[in-house]
């Protein structure tokens, strides 16, 4: 407005036009424009003389309240209250705060919409950025001088206490009665926040461990879908590649000498087979190689079917077969010796000692059961000079055996008759010949009987002498005492026959017997120290010793012991 003077205004709010346009644009240079000069105001482009400076009332050389001020009209104020623009609307003391200003209310707002310069150009909603303000030429817009720069700025007086408040209408739409000079609504205060509460730690807490366990039973959800999805592959599919099973990788063949697979390594080589036939029975057997002249050693009962005209055949652990005969047999010893001819790369079985064999030793036995050549089987000596009797089928008991064996438990059955029994060394200590089986000695199904853990070997030191007697000479000799025993006995001992026993002399006449002080009707107790209890037993011991051993013989006559010297004979088997 001209003659009136220009106000410098805060600011107005970002992307917020203020009200009258341009008009209240901030106090700041416009490009192109001058610089005023020192001690020069420029008033909407009027140049004013320079102000001299204001001295405070009562001062020297200040003038008196109400005096023009020197320098001519130009630079007179209009009187308080004159209406004149840039005339003061208060003299002295300003008003109080919420007072009406005394004199032209120049500061009141025109209608809206009236065109007067400070006139608010909209009412409501403020126009959307960048539209042109309504009731309003962008032309009528005055600029903004340079002089305005220099204006003073206007500080909007604060409101009175007590003095009401903005409206209801006025908070709702601050843009409504938009007034930058009005005063700060009373109750104001700092914002606040309006989102959701701050949790504390421990409801923090809470949530992160419902999260954790949330997230631990969605994964084993995850884990299990798709480890039954695998599942039902793999089982509908056989895997997802070819089958290869672990195995364990090849390993040296060699094993220790002492151990079992050692020793049959080394004795299977010298182990035969042998396959009897005769006109009336056959039967399978085993034996073992004595020397590379081709002799076997077996028992007499595995070569009696083939008789005096029956065929023995010999099947070595290699798979070759021989013709074997008959060299001599023995069946109170039960042993027979058979040879090959015409088979080279014998292997002959070592012979060891059974006077050295202790009872736990462990033994291997090899051997044919029913018909299964090259079986290997294993255990212990379960005891040691165990007299037992076989055969006695012919009825004239001339086929009965009487052994002072070795026991094992090593398991010995049917085809395993003749077969070696060796100790860890992989020497010969005994020769397999009799099982005792259970019950009638037949199995469940009415053939023959197996093992029991019952196995009796004829011991190698009499399988030895009795062999050699054999290939030497075919026959073997039995060492004697020269008494006839009474069988039916029923005491403890073995009773030498009385004078009415059968009609023959109880005691040989100048035999071993005789000489050595028995009577008739004796009965001998024990042999070397060791107790007999039956006649059956003191044969086992005499037919363990050689012809001209010497035996220590205890004899109980009429109620009284006595010890008597003597020396064996011998008889030769028919």
């Amino acid at each position: 407005m001209p003659g009136g003077p220009v106000f410098d205004v805060v600011a107005p709010v970002p992307d917020v036009p203020a009200a009258g346009g341009a008009a209240f644009e901030a106090s700041r240079p416009v490009p192109g424009a001058v610089a005023p000069e020192p001690g020069v105001s420029r008033v909407l482009g009027a140049e004013a003389p320079e102000t001299p400076p204001l001295l405070a009332p009562g001062a020297p050389g200040a003038p008196d309240s109400g005096a023009p001020v020197p320098g001519g009209a130009a630079s007179e104020a209009p009187p308080v209250g004159s209406g004149v623009p840039g005339g003061s609307v208060f003299d002295g003391v300003p008003p109080a705060p919420g007072a009406p200003v005394p004199g032209v209310g120049l500061f009141e707002t025109p209608p809206v919409g009236s065109g007067v310069p400070g006139a608010p150009v909209f009412d409501g909603v403020p126009p959307a950025p960048g539209a042109p303000v309504p009731g309003v030429a962008a032309s009528e817009t005055p600029p903004l001088t340079p002089g305005a720069l220099d204006a003073p700025a206007f500080v909007a007086p604060e409101a009175a206490p007590g003095s009401p408040g903005p409206s209801s209408e006025a908070s709702a739409d601050p843009w409504r009665r938009y007034d930058p000079w009005a005063a700060a609504p009373l109750g104001a205060g700092p914002l606040q926040q309006t989102g959701g509460a701050v949790l504390s730690v421990e409801q923090r807490r809470r949530r992160r461990r419902r999260g954790l366990v949330g997230g631990a039973l969605l994964l084993a959800l995850v884990s299990g879908v798709v480890g039954g999805g695998v599942g039902v592959h793999l089982e509908r599919n056989g895997g997802v590649g070819a089958v290869e099973l672990p195995q364990a990788p090849a390993e040296p063949g060699g094993r220790a000498a002492d151990s079992v697979a050692g020793i049959a390594a080394r004795a299977l080589p010298s182990v035969v087979t042998l396959h009897v036939s005769g006109s009336e029975e056959a039967g399978t057997g085993t034996g073992f190689v004595l020397d590379t002249r081709g002799h076997i050693l077996t028992n007499s009962h595995v070569v009696e079917p083939a008789g005096s005209g029956g065929e023995i055949s010999v099947v070595f652990n290699g798979g070759q077969t021989a013709e074997a005969e008959v060299v001599g047999k023995d069946s109170g010893y039960d042993l027979a010796v058979v040879r090959v001819t015409g088979v080279r790369g014998l292997r002959p079985l070592p012979l060891g000692n059974s006077d050295n064999v202790r009872v736990g030793d462990p033994v291997v036995a090899i051997g044919a059961p029913f018909d299964l050549e090259g079986t290997v089987t294993s255990g212990i000596i379960s005891a040691k000079e165990r007299p037992i009797t076989a055969g006695g089928d012919s009825g004239d008991a001339s086929d009965v055996s009487y052994v002072d064996a070795l026991q094992t438990d090593a398991p010995i059955n049917p085809g395993n008759s003749g077969g070696p029994l060796l100790d860890t060394r992989g020497q010969v200590i005994g020769i397999n010949s009799a099982i005792r089986s259970a019950a009638d000695g037949t199995d469940s199904d009415g053939g023959q009987s197996g093992s029991i853990g019952l196995g009796f070997a004829i011991p190698v030191n009499q399988g030895k002498r009795v062999a050699e007697e054999l290939i030497n000479t075919g026959r073997a000799t039995h060492p004697v005492i020269g008494v006839t025993l009474d069988m039916d006995y029923a005491g403890d001992g073995a009773r030498v026959g009385t004078d009415d026993s059968g009609g023959s002399a109880p005691v040989t006449a100048g035999g071993p017997g005789d000489r050595a002080g028995i009577r008739p009707g004796d009965v001998i107790t024990a042999v070397d120290g060791r107790r007999v209890h039956s006649g059956e037993e003191l044969i086992v011991k005499t037919r363990a010793h050689r012809p001209g051993d010497r035996l220590e013989l205890t004899v109980e006559r009429d109620g009284k012991e006595r010890t008597l010297s003597l020396v064996l004979g011998s008889s030769d088997s028919g």
